[in-house]
């Protein structure tokens, strides 16, 4: 396939100014981040993808939405960037509203876009992306924001080159080692005491997640019927019991805490419509469900996590609580009545 060129991606684009970005590009075959890129200089700038000077910029802005997207689920809060902490692999944003953990090796291109709204008024976003030109995250600018704060921040993140041309690479796959037995798994598993031990131990088994849960075993993991994620928002928002809902991607992972309200389905999409918290999420695009049980200090913890075709994680889900503390009865009565996939008809 021939290389579009920007001017090309431009003309397009006008031809089809009401398709989302992601649709767009994906229907074209570009990337994201090229179709930003292609408007530099047409109501874009080109950023320094700097995590630490946007995160300190974005204090000073007051009420944004943050967007923090994958394939199959969007998730939106609104709120201030507030309580930052930088660390030398992760940085973290843990205001009450907006929650973030950004891992700054991943974030390759910025832009800040400005275009006309339906009524002409004019929408800001800052967004950045990752090597291969998808979306690691996005702040929109809203009625409330501090513009005069956000014009300062965008001279002093723009980027000495404003270029419209992009180096997209695709991603390079890992080497691994062979995987750890399903004793040495559960092994390790009964042993954890802290929820954040889970990450370490897949990497020192050379495990992903998805073989994790179908090696541990039932008291550990078991599968769920694909109607348990409307059934477990349904069951949730009907008692206003608060939740975390967790989206990522390489680059970023976004979490609501608090409860759910106002739940509704629309095609392939199950969708939250909160005054703070929008969340989009494709039913169609699921392939597989897990109920997932894992050892801390102060009890065990129990989660859902919902996979795509390609194995990778879409959404995950837990039980508002507070360290020290065992996890709510509440949610562990949801979750253990779920809806359950027979082992055998399990990927």
């Amino acid at each position: 396939m021939t290389r579009k060129t920007p001017a090309e991606i431009r003309a397009l684009r006008e031809k089809h100014p009401e398709m989302r970005e992601r649709d767009f590009a994906r229907i074209h075959g570009i990337s994201e981040a090229e179709l930003a890129a292609a408007h530099v200089g047409h109501g874009v700038t080109r950023l320094e993808p700097d995590v630490e000077l946007l995160l300190n910029g974005l204090s000073a802005v007051g009420e944004v939405m943050a967007l923090t997207r994958n394939e199959s689920a969007v998730h939106e809060k609104i709120g201030p960037y507030e309580k930052v902490v930088f660390g030398p692999n992760a940085s973290m944003v843990l205001g009450a509203q907006i929650d973030l953990r950004i891992f700054p090796s991943k974030w390759a291109f910025g832009f800040a876009v400005e275009k006309a709204g339906e009524e002409g008024e004019v929408r800001r976003s800052l967004q950045f992306f990752d090597r291969e030109g998808n979306a690691v995250h996005k702040v929109h600018a809203r009625a409330a924001t501090n513009l005069e704060a956000w014009a300062v921040l965008v001279t002093n993140l723009t980027a000495r080159d404003q270029s419209p041309e992009l180096d997209i690479r695709p991603a390079a796959k890992p080497e691994r080692g062979a995987p750890a037995a399903a004793a040495e798994l559960r092994e390790r598993w009964s042993q954890m005491t802290d929820t954040h031990q889970f990450h370490g131990m897949l990497k020192d088994l050379n495990l992903d997640r998805l073989e994790a849960l179908r090696m541990a075993g039932e008291d550990y993991a078991w599968p769920l019927d694909k109607g348990a994620v409307p059934a477990l928002f349904s069951a949730a928002a009907g008692i206003e019991l608060p939740i975390m809902v967790f989206v990522g991607n390489g680059g970023c992972i976004q979490i609501h805490s608090g409860p759910i309200h106002s739940t509704k389905e629309m095609g392939p999409w199950l969708n939250v419509m909160d005054e703070a918290f929008h969340l989009h999420l494709r039913l169609d695009q699921i392939a597989e469900v897990w109920a997932v049980r894992k050892p801390t200090k102060d009890g065990h913890v129990s989660s859902v996590e919902v996979y795509g075709e390609d194995g990778n994680l879409i959404i995950q889900f837990f039980g508002k609580r507070k360290e020290g503390v065992d996890e709510r009865s509440e949610w562990r009565s949801i979750v253990e009545a779920l809806p359950v996939l027979p082992r055998d008809r399990a990927a």
